[in-house]
């Protein structure tokens, strides 16, 4: 049984109550490691120890905090199979791709905002002979970054690194369901020996810790990523507290194919953008509009590839499709895809639990399903299912595949199949969504924005997004 600690001043430390949480393998449905059950004290220590570190972090120069952020991606490199082994058994992904997407990922978000931070400039206004006016980007204070179980450690990472970068001290709170790899970089920290009290992790409940760092007073900015449902619970409690919020939440996106798309290119992509990580990535292509003249050719290309995926192991180098990340959230995806049958869905594959033998006949598998015949409006098409669940209906026109695209509460991403460059460019004016792949998915880019509209987000991560979000502007303005 692994036991994880907390890491707080520059200490690994159990939580104050000497209680525990068990953390399952996905893949197996049994206990393998235990995380600190924390609660408001733990909090309220790191946060003690991330304000007496402020003032000397915030101080340090710029090339002195590239030089530990450049350190710390270094060695997640190094532990590159270390920690793809650990993302792997913690979230049920296949191994292959967390040694392909997430660990270097997570070591790139330290990279490149080592480097971000050397080129971040502020503003001077020359007002014409009588003065000048110029603009200081100064460090918040501590900040709160709290992230997701589906993306561990590179979510986790792409808050934290800009926070850091920017002269800011942190408390952060990974998921208690896979807190494994954000202990495994409490232990870089220590490797490479940042200052005590500069980044500050504590495990635990989000109804627990997640709300004491949300309430905590000396905490000045929230960075979160998550449900819907969480991020407005958090509003609710730091707006009136006039926090920075920034708030990456759900999406239903859209994956609209036309009949001149490059088909090959499209099927492939598509297969990845329905299924990668379980569907368990925020910007998959869950609801999949194809123009009615090639519906029929897709659809029986799409039910052939996806059959062929292996539902497996997460540790075998042939498996595609692994373990959902846990029980509860097995149970949710098993009852979206019973609530399809009853809005009238047609179930194409999938559909059920996939059996495996051995140790993981316990593990939370499900064959990736592809279901038609639904309504554009229904629940199952409006609601975030955030499994290996897609939809697909076809569609006649423009405008009508607009309206089924943005007649969901959320617009994070949509992807468009076309090699018309005039309709790709009209529809991804008009689509509500912060992010738009044309011919393409899951193209990233650090330096872009990243982000959703309506319910699916509130500001941008980033780029020098995320740089201005974990600082302050101060205008300075001087009379010749």
């Amino acid at each position: 049984m692994k036991i994880i600690s907390n890491y707080i001043d520059g200490k690994l430390q159990p939580a104050i109550s000497g209680q525990y949480l068990d953390v399952y393998d996905p893949s197996k449905g049994s206990v393998y490691a235990q995380a600190p059950d924390s609660g408001i004290q733990d909090v309220e220590d790191a946060t003690y120890a991330a304000q007496n570190a402020f003032e000397k972090w915030a101080a340090t120069s710029i090339d002195e905090r590239h030089k530990y952020l450049i350190k710390i991606a270094d060695l997640i490199e190094n532990k590159l199979n270390e920690l793809a082994m650990a993302e792997s058994i913690d979230n049920g992904k296949p191994l292959w791709l967390a040694k392909k997407v997430d660990i270097p990922r997570a070591s790139a978000n330290f990279r490149y905002f080592a480097n971000a931070i050397t080129q971040f400039s502020s503003e001077a206004h020359d007002m014409g002979g009588t003065g000048i006016n110029y603009t200081l980007r100064e460090p918040i204070g501590v900040a709160g970054c709290i992230s997701p179980w589906n993306l561990p450690l590179y979510l986790f990472t792409w808050k934290i690194a800009p926070a850091l970068a920017a002269g800011n001290t942190v408390v952060a709170k990974p998921s208690e369901v896979t807190p494994m790899t954000a202990y495994l970089l409490s232990e870089i920290c220590m490797e490479v020996g940042l200052p005590a009290g500069v980044l500050n992790i504590v495990h635990g409940l989000g109804h627990k810790v997640g709300a004491a760092i949300t309430e905590h007073k000396k905490i000045k900015a929230i960075s979160f990523t998550g449900s819907t449902r969480v991020g407005a619970e958090i509003a609710k409690t730091a707006a009136p507290m006039f926090k920075k919020i920034s708030l990456e939440m759900g999406g239903k996106n859209p994956n609209i194919i036309f009949a001149d798309c490059n088909y090959d290119k499209m099927l492939a992509t598509t297969l990845r953008s329905s299924f990668a990580n379980q569907g368990q990535i925020c910007l998959c292509g869950s609801r999949i509009f194809v123009e009615r003249t090639i519906y029929e050719r897709f659809k029986n290309d799409f039910i052939k590839k996806t059959k062929e995926l292996k539902v497996g192991p997460p540790l075998d180098a042939a498996t595609k499709v692994g373990a959902v990340v846990s029980k509860p959230h097995f149970e949710k995806i098993l009852s979206y895809i019973k609530l399809a049958k009853e809005e009238g869905g047609n179930i194409l594959c999938g559909g059920k639990k996939a059996a495996l033998n051995g140790g993981h006949k316990n593990g939370w598998y499900i064959y990736p399903t592809i279901i038609e015949n639904l309504k554009y409006d229904c629940r199952t098409n409006q609601e975030e299912i955030f499994g290996p669940v897609v939809t697909i209906m076809p569609f006649d026109t423009e405008e009508e595949v607009l309206k089924y695209a943005n007649s969901t509460q959320y617009g994070l991403s949509a992807t468009l199949w076309t090699e018309n460059l005039s309709r790709a460019h009209k529809l991804a004016k008009e689509i509500d969504a912060g992010i738009i792949w044309i011919n393409t998915w899951l193209m990233r880019d650090l330096r872009t924005p990243f982000g959703g509209v309506k319910n699916s987000g509130v500001g941008r991560e980033g780029g020098f997004e995320a740089l201005r979000f974990f600082t302050e502007p101060k205008n300075v303005c001087i009379a010749y």
